[in-house]
């Protein structure tokens, strides 16, 4: 993805603190812009409350614009509350839809409760048949996906997982990528089995025939060696986190004994 990126100082912040914006020329997203801001020792901070976290009472960042870098006049703000204010008042014209019972007006002093019947046995259950039907699913929308990669607190991207050999993708420009973007979404998303495309017309013509419920790929076996191997790969994970979580808890315990040992000195 080509971008774009222009920093520049904010004069609304501390000396020494930067705006960077990153501009999108290329992909689905071409034209947007992200906004990040950089601290005069370089830390980046991607969010307005994490910049008010680190800031702290320093800065009153009640009327900063995250995105534009400046301070949003009072009068915006109180034009917004008149805004509010009128909707509040149109919103009073309409009907009560309180759930409580009804009081009987009659001409005697005590007020006396109404019975609310809600349950008539005659009555039959309706159901709109055209609501109950599957809403449409817009087709290929993991491609939206292309170009978004993870990465670890250091902003390291992180290494991408390596299909197994006999997952072929299915639809136009399909990538690993895409691919590997379809399945993780529908084995988090879908509650049915994971069987790929069954229909072998969805390869000639994907636009018609395809299951928008199963992934982009084409239909998959699953054999007792991966499985194997997949054991294996779970068992390696574990220890891993094991040991870093015995390492971890060395280097704590190891800590505490300094601390009581600096302050009995």
């Amino acid at each position: 993805m080509i971008m774009e990126k222009k920093r520049m100082d904010c004069p609304f912040l501390p000396p020494g603190w930067k705006k960077e914006e990153v501009i999108r020329k290329s992909g689905l997203s071409a034209g947007k812009s992200d906004v990040y801001y950089y601290s005069p020792t370089g830390k980046k901070f991607r969010s307005k409350p994490q910049l008010s976290r680190y800031l702290g009472n320093s800065v009153d960042l009640g009327c900063f614009d995250f995105r534009t870098g400046k301070m949003v006049p009072s009068k915006l703000q109180m034009k917004n509350k008149q805004r509010r204010n009128e909707n509040l008042s149109i919103n009073k014209g309409k009907p009560d839809l309180n759930t409580a019972l009804p009081i009987r007006q009659t001409a005697s002093i005590f007020k006396q409760p109404v019975t609310k019947v809600v349950n008539h046995p005659g009555n039959k259950v309706k159901t709109d048949l055209q609501r109950a039907t599957e809403q449409p699913r817009q087709l290929f929308w993991e491609k939206r996906l292309n170009g978004l990669k993870a990465s670890d607190i250091t902003e390291e991207v992180l290494r991408t997982m390596e299909l197994p050999k006999g997952l072929t993708s299915v639809g136009p420009d399909t990538s690993d990528e895409t691919l590997l973007s379809a399945i993780a979404s529908a084995l988090h998303m879908s509650s049915s089995p994971i069987t790929g495309q069954t229909s072998s017309a969805a390869e000639k013509n994907p636009a018609i025939w395809l299951n928008t419920s199963q992934p982009l790929c084409k239909a998959f076996l699953v054999t007792d060696q991966d499985i194997r191997e997949q054991e294996l790969k779970v068992i390696q994970a574990r220890r891993c986190l094991e040991d870093a979580l015995m390492a971890d808890g060395l280097a704590r315990t190891a800590e505490s004994r300094r601390d009581s040992d600096h302050k009995a000195a």
